[in-house]
């Protein structure tokens, strides 16, 4: 790494923003999948990503993934086991836009329509969406994550201060 980019690495800032940025905004949509629990998961049904002989893996999905969300978000607020929820809402990320870049375009097929004229209920929480403006959210919070797991700094983290015996900071 260029000695300019560890230098800003090595301040932490970098880190907190892309922490505060995924961890607040997987928190929000976390807490909005579970304001209608029913509405996730008829969303989640309409990306056929379940095999239909087994309706309880989608249910289960339905059930988990807004608690998990949250919980990765407060993990990435509070500095605590950031690489572990980087990661595995990296790996959400990754799916879920996969996705809906394929829904987007199914849709954009059937209507005879431009991609970024497709919204639809993406399953995020927030309900209709445009797909080209999900999809640059989506890369938006991808770039966030590897920013979150590239980094060596550990300032501002909550295992950083406890192994140095201190405060975050």
């Amino acid at each position: 790494m260029p000695s300019g980019l560890r230098r800003v690495d090595e301040s932490g800032v970098p880190l907190l923003v892309a922490r505060l940025v995924v961890g607040g905004a997987f928190i929000w949509l976390g807490l909005l999948k579970l304001q209608d629990p029913v509405a996730f998961l008829k969303a989640l049904r309409e990306y056929d990503m379940f095999p239909p002989a087994h309706p309880w893996l989608m249910n289960a999905t339905a059930a988990a993934l807004p608690g998990a969300e949250i919980a990765c978000g407060l993990l990435l607020m509070l500095g605590v086991g950031v690489r572990g929820a980087a990661l595995f809402l990296l790996v959400l990320l990754a799916v879920f836009t996969t996705a809906i870049a394929a829904r987007a375009s199914e849709l954009a097929h059937q209507g005879s329509l431009a991609l970024c004229a497709v919204a639809f209920d993406c399953g995020c929480g927030a309900g209709v969406q445009n797909a080209c403006r999900k999809l640059a959210e989506n890369t938006g919070l991808v770039l966030l994550c590897l920013v979150v797991l590239a980094s060596r700094s550990r300032r501002w983290c909550w295992r950083g201060a406890l192994l140095r015996g201190g405060t975050p900071g």
